[in-house]
């Protein structure tokens, strides 16, 4: 059984990475917020209780399941209600925040100096593969992302997705390809 010290240290390592997440696949930083804090309290509530080792599968379902039903309470709003501000097309330069960049960026142990040029070309390298991430198909996008980004097995991932190993590594395969191809084509080789 998880104690509550071990609970919140599990939520702590799995906080921006799930944020991360969520924002690729909703496209919105509020609702990736509200999508990860609900996952976070339904797990307290009602796994906490669980081992410590059980934690990181039933975390990803209860994500998966929260950006699911996101996606559903959207269609139905959509379908009901026309928001004012969808009309609206504002956009405000300033507002635009990068987490990857932020966070591939934020490591206290690198100490050597980086010119401005150098930190250009590698802002443009992350927002590059996090828009070409955020145009593959949803199943793909969340078996790579769970696969690459959260470092779980083929196992685990079939698991937290609902389907067989061999559709997690089909659409790994496939995300793979389609991510190099088209990275391939801006010049951009990893």
């Amino acid at each position: 059984m998880a104690t509550e010290q071990e609970l919140s240290e599990f939520l702590k390592s799995v906080e921006k990475r799930a944020f991360k997440r969520s924002l690729f696949h909703v496209r919105d930083e509020e609702a990736a917020l509200d999508i990860v804090q609900d996952s976070m309290l339904k797990l307290a509530q009602h796994y906490g209780d669980k081992p410590v080792n059980e934690l990181a599968m039933l975390f990803q379902r209860i994500l998966s399941n929260c950006t699911l039903d996101w996606f559903r309470r959207q269609k139905t709003q959509r379908a009901v209600f026309t928001r004012i501000g969808d009309l609206e097309a504002s956009v405000d330069p300033d507002m635009d925040f990068d987490w990857l960049e932020i966070h591939a960026s934020n490591n206290p142990n690198q100490e050597t100096a980086h010119s401005a040029q150098d930190l250009t070309e590698r802002a443009q390298v992350l927002q590059s593969i996090e828009n070409e991430i955020q145009q593959l198909p949803a199943r793909q996008r969340e078996a790579f992302l769970m696969r690459y980004w959260e470092e779980m097995d083929v196992a685990e991932t079939a698991a937290a997705m609902g389907c067989s190993e061999g559709s997690v590594k089909t659409h790994c395969f496939r995300a793979i390809q389609t991510l190099s191809k088209a990275l391939k084509a801006k010049g951009i080789e990893l």
